[in-house]
């Protein structure tokens, strides 16, 4: 169900369309340190795993800077195609999170040929989602969000359970809200865990 989503060419743009409202909501709050106007202040991101085919604008990181001399600050908004700084798209982390769970070698090779990453990547994806998002504090405070709340140890299938409609509006939602709570800072920890979130 959720493997067809892969295949959809509008999907990118869906995603692009929900970063550039969440970038205009941040724009239009100004500079967090001084209030000032942001300006746009985007940069090219090169994301890995795309089973479809990206635009230039697909792969930039939408980001603004405070146009006020002696603060310029950079505020980066939040995200529904990238998760934090990791290098994969946030629908391939997801997706392969979902479809890793139940793993049958069939399965994790048709992952692997899909999106280029290793079988180890998608162990340690599957982990991070487990030990890294599901024990995070941010996630046990959101997750009061659903009734019933999504189980942090079947993450990420026990959160897009969590929404109805279709596969591909379970994952926008699944993105959306991951975004609203995580931010552009999606926990990652230190040492072997850092590991983990790439």
């Amino acid at each position: 169900m959720y493997a067809e989503i892969f295949s959809k060419a509008n999907f990118p743009e869906a995603l692009l369309a929900l970063d550039r409202e969440l970038a205009l909501e941040v724009k239009q709050r100004g500079c967090p340190r001084c209030a000032a106007v942001l300006d746009v202040a985007n940069y090219a991101r090169k994301p890995r795993g795309a089973p479809f085919a990206l635009q230039d604008a697909q792969s930039t990181r939408l980001s603004l800077c405070c146009r006020r001399d002696g603060c310029r600050l950079r505020v980066t908004p939040p995200s529904v195609r990238f998760l934090g700084r990791r290098v994969y798209l946030s629908v391939v982390v997801l997706l392969c999170g979902v479809l890793r769970q139940g793993p049958t070698p069939w399965r994790v090779d048709t992952l692997r040929r899909a999106v280029g990453a290793d079988r180890r990547t998608l162990e340690r994806w599957r982990r991070w989602w487990v030990e890294r998002i599901g024990c995070s504090r941010v996630f046990e405070i959101g997750r009061a969000d659903f009734m019933p709340p999504p189980d942090a140890t079947a993450l990420p299938r026990s959160l897009l359970d969590s929404f109805v409609g279709t596969a591909s509006e379970r994952v926008v939602h699944a993105l959306s809200w991951l975004a609203q709570q995580f931010g552009s800072r999606f926990p990652t920890g230190g040492g072997v865990h850092a590991e983990l979130a790439r």
